[in-house]
Protein backbone atom coordinates (compact mmCIF):
# COMPACT_ATOMS: atom_id res chain seq x y z
CA UNK A 1 0.00 0.00 0.00
CA UNK A 2 1.16 3.31 -0.99
CA UNK A 3 2.75 5.63 2.40
CA UNK A 4 0.35 8.78 2.85
CA UNK A 5 2.16 12.14 2.85
CA UNK A 6 0.61 14.72 4.98
CA UNK A 7 1.09 18.50 3.23
CA UNK A 8 0.80 21.07 5.98
CA UNK A 9 0.48 24.99 4.72
CA UNK A 10 3.43 26.76 6.56
CA UNK A 11 4.49 30.13 6.16
CA UNK A 12 7.56 30.03 4.95
CA UNK A 13 10.47 32.39 5.64
CA UNK A 14 12.64 33.57 2.59
CA UNK A 15 15.68 35.02 1.73
CA UNK A 16 15.75 36.06 -2.29
CA UNK A 17 18.46 36.12 -4.13
CA UNK A 18 19.63 37.59 -7.98
CA UNK A 19 22.81 38.22 -9.49
CA UNK A 20 23.75 41.44 -11.23
CA UNK A 21 25.17 41.34 -14.93
CA UNK A 22 24.57 44.48 -16.23
CA UNK A 23 25.35 48.33 -14.71
CA UNK A 24 22.12 48.93 -14.45
CA UNK A 25 18.91 48.74 -11.79
CA UNK A 26 17.39 45.96 -13.53
CA UNK A 27 18.58 43.11 -10.92
CA UNK A 28 17.11 45.19 -8.11
CA UNK A 29 14.16 45.72 -9.88
CA UNK A 30 13.59 42.56 -10.77
CA UNK A 31 13.99 41.16 -7.21
CA UNK A 32 11.19 43.78 -6.03
CA UNK A 33 8.64 41.70 -8.20
CA UNK A 34 10.31 38.49 -7.03
CA UNK A 35 9.40 40.06 -3.70
CA UNK A 36 5.66 40.21 -4.72
CA UNK A 37 5.50 36.86 -6.21
CA UNK A 38 6.72 35.65 -3.16
CA UNK A 39 3.73 37.59 -0.80
CA UNK A 40 1.03 36.50 -3.80
CA UNK A 41 2.77 32.62 -2.96
CA UNK A 42 2.09 33.55 0.82
CA UNK A 43 5.47 34.19 1.45
CA UNK A 44 7.32 36.27 4.34
CA UNK A 45 11.00 37.76 2.70
CA UNK A 46 13.44 38.08 5.46
CA UNK A 47 16.41 39.27 3.38
CA UNK A 48 17.45 40.17 -0.21
CA UNK A 49 20.51 39.40 -1.88
CA UNK A 50 22.42 40.33 -4.97
CA UNK A 51 25.76 39.70 -6.39
CA UNK A 52 27.33 41.69 -8.97
CA UNK A 53 29.06 39.12 -11.58
CA UNK A 54 30.05 39.44 -15.23
CA UNK A 55 27.75 36.32 -16.05
CA UNK A 56 26.09 33.54 -13.76
CA UNK A 57 27.98 30.95 -12.20
CA UNK A 58 27.26 27.30 -13.85
CA UNK A 59 27.53 25.53 -11.42
CA UNK A 60 25.93 27.46 -8.25
CA UNK A 61 24.49 30.40 -9.34
CA UNK A 62 26.30 32.51 -6.84
CA UNK A 63 30.02 32.35 -5.65
CA UNK A 64 31.28 30.54 -3.15
CA UNK A 65 31.91 33.76 -0.78
CA UNK A 66 28.20 34.60 -1.37
CA UNK A 67 27.11 31.42 -0.58
CA UNK A 68 28.31 31.71 2.73
CA UNK A 69 27.28 34.73 3.39
CA UNK A 70 23.57 33.79 2.95
CA UNK A 71 24.41 30.65 5.07
CA UNK A 72 25.07 33.30 7.97
CA UNK A 73 21.67 35.06 6.64
CA UNK A 74 19.28 32.13 7.43
CA UNK A 75 21.15 31.40 10.69
CA UNK A 76 20.62 35.09 11.65
CA UNK A 77 16.93 35.05 10.56
CA UNK A 78 15.30 31.71 10.70
CA UNK A 79 14.87 31.48 6.71
CA UNK A 80 12.90 27.97 5.67
CA UNK A 81 14.29 28.45 2.00
CA UNK A 82 15.75 30.79 -0.36
CA UNK A 83 14.16 31.99 -3.80
CA UNK A 84 16.34 32.41 -6.63
CA UNK A 85 15.61 35.37 -9.59
CA UNK A 86 16.38 33.23 -12.17
CA UNK A 87 15.24 29.20 -13.62
CA UNK A 88 17.95 27.19 -12.20
CA UNK A 89 19.63 24.18 -13.77
CA UNK A 90 19.20 21.01 -11.60
CA UNK A 91 22.82 21.35 -11.04
CA UNK A 92 22.61 24.87 -9.78
CA UNK A 93 19.31 23.80 -7.76
CA UNK A 94 21.83 20.34 -6.17
CA UNK A 95 24.68 22.26 -5.56
CA UNK A 96 22.69 25.24 -3.47
CA UNK A 97 20.76 22.90 -1.74
CA UNK A 98 23.76 20.92 -0.72
CA UNK A 99 25.94 24.18 0.12
CA UNK A 100 23.26 25.68 2.22
CA UNK A 101 21.68 22.49 4.09
CA UNK A 102 17.96 24.36 3.27
CA UNK A 103 15.62 24.33 0.60
CA UNK A 104 16.25 26.11 -2.67
CA UNK A 105 13.63 27.66 -4.79
CA UNK A 106 13.52 29.73 -8.48
CA UNK A 107 11.64 32.13 -9.87
CA UNK A 108 9.73 29.15 -12.08
CA UNK A 109 9.14 27.18 -9.83
CA UNK A 110 7.59 30.32 -7.33
CA UNK A 111 5.11 31.39 -10.65
CA UNK A 112 3.94 27.82 -10.67
CA UNK A 113 3.07 27.29 -7.92
CA UNK A 114 1.11 30.21 -7.83
CA UNK A 115 -0.17 29.22 -10.68
CA UNK A 116 -1.35 26.59 -9.42
CA UNK A 117 -2.92 27.67 -6.56
CA UNK A 118 -4.99 30.46 -8.78
CA UNK A 119 -6.20 27.79 -11.48
CA UNK A 120 -9.92 27.03 -11.19
CA UNK A 121 -10.94 25.30 -14.75
CA UNK A 122 -10.35 22.02 -15.49
CA UNK A 123 -8.38 23.58 -18.65
CA UNK A 124 -6.13 25.86 -16.08
CA UNK A 125 -5.35 22.94 -13.91
CA UNK A 126 -4.55 20.85 -17.15
CA UNK A 127 -2.06 23.75 -18.22
CA UNK A 128 -0.43 24.08 -14.56
CA UNK A 129 0.15 20.74 -14.18
CA UNK A 130 1.51 20.21 -17.40
CA UNK A 131 3.87 23.39 -16.97
CA UNK A 132 4.95 21.81 -13.23
CA UNK A 133 5.57 18.31 -14.47
CA UNK A 134 7.64 19.51 -17.18
CA UNK A 135 9.87 21.42 -14.87
CA UNK A 136 10.02 18.73 -12.44
CA UNK A 137 10.72 16.08 -15.18
CA UNK A 138 13.97 18.45 -15.92
CA UNK A 139 15.09 18.08 -12.55
CA UNK A 140 13.86 15.11 -10.82
CA UNK A 141 17.79 14.57 -9.24
CA UNK A 142 18.03 17.41 -8.31
CA UNK A 143 14.94 17.91 -6.41
CA UNK A 144 14.73 14.42 -4.83
CA UNK A 145 16.43 15.43 -1.74
CA UNK A 146 14.03 18.50 -1.21
CA UNK A 147 10.86 16.56 -2.17
CA UNK A 148 11.74 13.89 0.43
CA UNK A 149 11.35 16.34 3.47
CA UNK A 150 8.55 18.68 2.04
CA UNK A 151 6.13 19.97 5.05
CA UNK A 152 3.43 21.99 3.02
CA UNK A 153 4.81 25.34 1.46
CA UNK A 154 6.11 27.15 -2.30
CA UNK A 155 6.74 23.93 -4.81
CA UNK A 156 4.15 21.63 -2.86
CA UNK A 157 0.84 22.49 -5.00
CA UNK A 158 -0.50 20.83 -8.15
CA UNK A 159 1.52 17.29 -9.40
CA UNK A 160 3.81 17.45 -6.38
CA UNK A 161 1.30 16.47 -3.40
CA UNK A 162 0.15 13.63 -5.27
CA UNK A 163 3.05 11.45 -5.30
CA UNK A 164 6.43 13.06 -3.86
CA UNK A 165 8.89 10.47 -5.43
CA UNK A 166 7.68 10.47 -9.72
CA UNK A 167 10.04 8.76 -11.64
CA UNK A 168 10.45 9.51 -15.20
CA UNK A 169 8.46 6.79 -16.61
CA UNK A 170 5.15 7.76 -14.46
CA UNK A 171 5.81 11.46 -15.53
CA UNK A 172 6.30 10.98 -18.96
CA UNK A 173 3.42 8.75 -19.13
CA UNK A 174 1.11 11.41 -17.51
CA UNK A 175 2.80 14.38 -19.48
CA UNK A 176 1.36 12.61 -22.49
CA UNK A 177 -1.80 11.87 -21.03
CA UNK A 178 -2.07 15.97 -20.17
CA UNK A 179 -0.88 16.23 -23.31
CA UNK A 180 -4.00 14.35 -25.34
CA UNK A 181 -6.85 16.60 -22.90
CA UNK A 182 -5.00 19.47 -23.65
CA UNK A 183 -5.36 18.78 -27.65
CA UNK A 184 -8.92 18.26 -26.76
CA UNK A 185 -8.97 21.46 -25.25
CA UNK A 186 -7.16 22.87 -27.88
CA UNK A 187 -9.97 21.61 -30.97
CA UNK A 188 -12.68 22.74 -28.25
CA UNK A 189 -11.11 26.50 -28.68
CA UNK A 190 -10.72 26.48 -31.92
CA UNK A 191 -14.28 25.14 -32.47
CA UNK A 192 -15.56 28.67 -30.90
CA UNK A 193 -13.29 30.67 -32.91
CA UNK A 194 -14.67 29.04 -35.86
CA UNK A 195 -18.02 30.13 -34.89
CA UNK A 196 -16.97 33.68 -34.05
CA UNK A 197 -15.41 33.84 -37.64
CA UNK A 198 -18.76 32.67 -38.89
CA UNK A 199 -21.17 35.13 -37.23
CA UNK A 200 -18.67 37.62 -38.01
CA UNK A 201 -18.38 38.75 -34.34
CA UNK A 202 -15.48 41.28 -33.50
CA UNK A 203 -13.09 39.68 -30.91
CA UNK A 204 -10.47 42.54 -28.70
CA UNK A 205 -7.80 40.46 -27.03
CA UNK A 206 -7.47 42.40 -23.55
CA UNK A 207 -2.89 41.84 -22.75
CA UNK A 208 -0.84 43.42 -20.43
CA UNK A 209 1.65 43.06 -17.53
CA UNK A 210 0.57 40.64 -14.61
CA UNK A 211 -1.61 43.32 -12.16
CA UNK A 212 -1.86 46.17 -14.80
CA UNK A 213 -6.13 46.31 -13.99
CA UNK A 214 -7.08 43.98 -17.28
CA UNK A 215 -10.19 42.17 -14.99
CA UNK A 216 -11.42 45.43 -13.39
CA UNK A 217 -11.31 46.94 -17.06
CA UNK A 218 -12.68 43.74 -18.73
CA UNK A 219 -15.51 43.94 -15.50
CA UNK A 220 -16.41 48.10 -15.58
CA UNK A 221 -17.05 47.70 -19.72
CA UNK A 222 -19.36 44.25 -19.36
CA UNK A 223 -20.71 44.30 -16.03
CA UNK A 224 -18.32 40.48 -15.74
CA UNK A 225 -17.55 39.32 -12.45
CA UNK A 226 -13.90 38.36 -12.55
CA UNK A 227 -11.96 38.64 -9.55
CA UNK A 228 -10.31 42.08 -9.07
CA UNK A 229 -7.46 41.77 -6.60
CA UNK A 230 -4.20 44.17 -6.09
CA UNK A 231 -1.58 40.80 -6.59
CA UNK A 232 0.38 39.55 -9.33
CA UNK A 233 -1.76 36.82 -11.42
CA UNK A 234 -5.13 37.60 -9.55
CA UNK A 235 -6.89 35.88 -12.13
CA UNK A 236 -5.75 33.22 -14.05
CA UNK A 237 -8.53 31.59 -16.60
CA UNK A 238 -9.26 33.70 -19.59
CA UNK A 239 -12.72 35.12 -19.63
CA UNK A 240 -14.50 36.49 -22.52
CA UNK A 241 -17.35 38.84 -22.49
CA UNK A 242 -19.68 40.57 -25.33
CA UNK A 243 -19.27 44.51 -25.01
CA UNK A 244 -22.49 46.50 -26.94
CA UNK A 245 -20.71 50.09 -28.28
CA UNK A 246 -22.85 53.13 -28.58
CA UNK A 247 -23.43 52.10 -32.33
CA UNK A 248 -25.09 48.68 -31.36
CA UNK A 249 -22.08 46.98 -32.27
CA UNK A 250 -20.94 43.68 -30.61
CA UNK A 251 -17.24 43.44 -29.90
CA UNK A 252 -15.87 40.83 -27.71
CA UNK A 253 -13.40 41.25 -25.12
CA UNK A 254 -11.28 38.43 -24.08
CA UNK A 255 -9.45 38.97 -20.89
CA UNK A 256 -6.00 36.94 -21.42
CA UNK A 257 -3.57 35.79 -18.75
CA UNK A 258 -1.29 38.55 -17.54
CA UNK A 259 2.47 38.85 -18.73
CA UNK A 260 5.55 39.00 -16.66
CA UNK A 261 9.52 39.06 -17.01
CA UNK A 262 11.25 36.13 -17.44
CA UNK A 263 7.93 34.21 -17.90
CA UNK A 264 8.80 30.31 -17.49
CA UNK A 265 8.54 28.63 -20.95
CA UNK A 266 7.01 25.85 -19.43
CA UNK A 267 3.72 28.17 -19.11
CA UNK A 268 4.45 29.48 -22.46
CA UNK A 269 3.91 26.31 -23.86
CA UNK A 270 1.44 25.37 -21.75
CA UNK A 271 -1.00 27.96 -21.89
CA UNK A 272 -0.44 28.24 -25.48
CA UNK A 273 -3.54 27.94 -26.71
CA UNK A 274 -4.58 30.31 -24.09
CA UNK A 275 -2.50 33.04 -25.09
CA UNK A 276 -3.20 32.72 -28.66
CA UNK A 277 -6.17 34.13 -28.11
CA UNK A 278 -4.17 37.25 -28.88
CA UNK A 279 -3.16 36.09 -31.81
CA UNK A 280 -6.49 35.02 -33.62
CA UNK A 281 -8.39 38.59 -32.13
CA UNK A 282 -8.98 41.27 -34.61
CA UNK A 283 -7.64 43.59 -32.36
CA UNK A 284 -5.25 43.85 -29.23
CA UNK A 285 -5.96 46.13 -26.18
CA UNK A 286 -2.99 46.68 -24.09
CA UNK A 287 -3.35 47.80 -20.85
CA UNK A 288 -0.88 49.53 -19.02
CA UNK A 289 0.06 50.34 -14.92
CA UNK A 290 1.04 54.11 -15.92
CA UNK A 291 1.29 54.05 -12.44
CA UNK A 292 4.33 51.36 -12.04
CA UNK A 293 7.95 53.46 -12.45
CA UNK A 294 8.94 50.20 -14.30
CA UNK A 295 5.88 51.15 -16.74
CA UNK A 296 8.67 50.91 -19.98
CA UNK A 297 10.06 47.85 -18.82
CA UNK A 298 6.81 46.06 -18.34
CA UNK A 299 5.54 47.77 -21.63
CA UNK A 300 8.70 45.70 -23.79
CA UNK A 301 7.84 42.55 -21.85
CA UNK A 302 4.46 42.63 -23.13
CA UNK A 303 5.52 43.13 -27.12
CA UNK A 304 8.66 40.63 -26.29
CA UNK A 305 5.90 37.52 -25.86
CA UNK A 306 3.13 38.85 -28.11
CA UNK A 307 6.29 38.48 -30.80
CA UNK A 308 6.41 34.99 -29.23
CA UNK A 309 3.00 34.14 -30.09
CA UNK A 310 3.47 34.88 -33.26
CA UNK A 311 1.13 37.97 -33.06
CA UNK A 312 1.88 40.56 -35.81
CA UNK A 313 -0.09 42.99 -37.74
CA UNK A 314 -2.92 43.52 -35.61
CA UNK A 315 -4.61 47.18 -34.43
CA UNK A 316 -3.15 48.04 -31.14
CA UNK A 317 -5.07 50.20 -28.79
CA UNK A 318 -2.72 51.12 -25.24
CA UNK A 319 -4.79 51.77 -22.28
CA UNK A 320 -2.98 53.81 -19.67
CA UNK A 321 -4.47 52.59 -16.67
CA UNK A 322 -4.61 53.91 -13.15
CA UNK A 323 -4.88 57.15 -13.67
CA UNK A 324 -6.16 57.95 -10.56
CA UNK A 325 -2.87 56.93 -8.79
CA UNK A 326 -0.84 59.19 -10.43
CA UNK A 327 -0.41 62.48 -8.98
CA UNK A 328 1.69 64.10 -11.09
CA UNK A 329 0.54 63.41 -14.79
CA UNK A 330 3.25 63.26 -17.84
CA UNK A 331 2.79 62.28 -21.52
CA UNK A 332 2.59 58.79 -22.17
CA UNK A 333 3.38 57.31 -25.32
CA UNK A 334 3.52 54.05 -27.05
CA UNK A 335 5.16 53.86 -30.21
CA UNK A 336 3.99 50.40 -30.70
CA UNK A 337 0.41 51.62 -30.44
CA UNK A 338 -2.14 52.85 -33.78
CA UNK A 339 -4.18 54.34 -30.56
CA UNK A 340 -3.55 55.11 -27.13
CA UNK A 341 -5.86 56.52 -23.93
CA UNK A 342 -5.47 57.45 -20.72
CA UNK A 343 -7.98 55.86 -18.44
CA UNK A 344 -9.20 54.38 -15.20
CA UNK A 345 -10.88 51.46 -14.93
CA UNK A 346 -11.74 51.68 -11.60
CA UNK A 347 -12.54 55.14 -11.54
CA UNK A 348 -14.32 55.24 -15.24
CA UNK A 349 -12.19 58.02 -16.19
CA UNK A 350 -11.84 57.52 -20.06
CA UNK A 351 -13.68 54.45 -20.34
CA UNK A 352 -15.94 56.62 -23.11
CA UNK A 353 -12.99 57.64 -25.30
CA UNK A 354 -11.61 54.12 -24.89
CA UNK A 355 -15.00 52.73 -26.86
CA UNK A 356 -14.96 55.15 -29.30
CA UNK A 357 -11.74 54.40 -30.66
CA UNK A 358 -12.80 50.79 -30.11
CA UNK A 359 -15.67 51.56 -33.04
CA UNK A 360 -13.27 53.75 -34.74
CA UNK A 361 -10.96 50.44 -34.83
CA UNK A 362 -13.82 47.99 -35.59
CA UNK A 363 -14.85 50.85 -38.64
CA UNK A 364 -11.51 51.16 -40.32
CA UNK A 365 -12.10 46.94 -40.99
CA UNK A 366 -15.45 48.26 -42.79
CA UNK A 367 -16.74 49.23 -45.54
CA UNK A 368 -18.88 52.16 -45.99
CA UNK A 369 -22.10 51.75 -48.39
CA UNK A 370 -24.64 53.77 -49.45
CA UNK A 371 -27.44 52.21 -51.88
CA UNK A 372 -31.13 51.38 -52.36
CA UNK A 373 -32.53 47.95 -52.00
CA UNK A 374 -35.66 46.46 -53.48
CA UNK A 375 -38.12 45.29 -51.17
CA UNK A 376 -38.12 41.81 -51.79
CA UNK A 377 -34.35 41.76 -50.70
CA UNK A 378 -35.32 43.70 -47.21
CA UNK A 379 -33.46 40.81 -46.06
CA UNK A 380 -29.86 41.86 -46.65
CA UNK A 381 -30.63 44.75 -44.36
CA UNK A 382 -31.13 42.45 -41.41
CA UNK A 383 -27.37 41.05 -42.38
CA UNK A 384 -26.23 44.66 -42.54
CA UNK A 385 -28.30 45.14 -39.18
CA UNK A 386 -26.84 42.45 -37.67
CA UNK A 387 -23.14 42.47 -38.52
CA UNK A 388 -22.73 45.96 -39.21
CA UNK A 389 -23.41 49.64 -38.57
CA UNK A 390 -26.66 51.20 -39.74
CA UNK A 391 -26.70 54.82 -40.16
CA UNK A 392 -29.51 55.46 -42.01
CA UNK A 393 -32.44 53.70 -43.39
CA UNK A 394 -35.11 55.36 -45.28
CA UNK A 395 -38.30 53.86 -47.15
CA UNK A 396 -38.63 55.36 -50.10
CA UNK A 397 -40.85 54.72 -53.25
CA UNK A 398 -38.35 53.09 -55.21
CA UNK A 399 -36.51 50.43 -52.11
CA UNK A 400 -34.76 51.19 -49.03
CA UNK A 401 -32.34 53.36 -49.07
CA UNK A 402 -29.48 52.37 -46.51
CA UNK A 403 -26.10 53.86 -45.58
CA UNK A 404 -23.93 51.26 -43.55
CA UNK A 405 -20.58 50.09 -42.70
CA UNK A 406 -20.22 46.72 -43.21
CA UNK A 407 -17.49 44.15 -42.71
CA UNK A 408 -15.68 43.34 -45.49
CA UNK A 409 -16.50 39.66 -44.90
CA UNK A 410 -20.34 39.77 -45.62
CA UNK A 411 -19.81 42.94 -47.79
CA UNK A 412 -19.91 40.89 -51.03
CA UNK A 413 -23.53 38.91 -49.28
CA UNK A 414 -25.22 42.44 -49.04
CA UNK A 415 -23.70 44.53 -52.17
Amino acid sequence: MAEMYEIKETQERVILVGVNTSDGDEARESLEELKELADTAGAVTVGKVIQNLPQIQQATYIGSGKIAEISNLIADTGATGIICDDELSPAQLKNLEEGLGTKVMDRTLLILDIFAARATTSEGKIQVELAQLKYRLARLVGLRSSLSRLGGGIGTRGPGEKKLEMDRRLIKDRIAQLNRELTEVKRHREVIRSKRSRDHISVAAIVGYTNAGKSTLLNKMTGAQVLEEDKLFATLDPTTRMLELESGQELLLTDTVGFIRKLPHHLIEAFRSTLEEAKYADMILHVVDASNPQMETQMAVVYETLQDLGVADKPVITAFNKQDKIEEKEALRDFHADHTVEISAKTGEGLKELSKILEQVLKEKQILIERIYPYEEAGKIQQIRKFGQLLTEEYRQEGIYVKAYVPTEIYGRVC
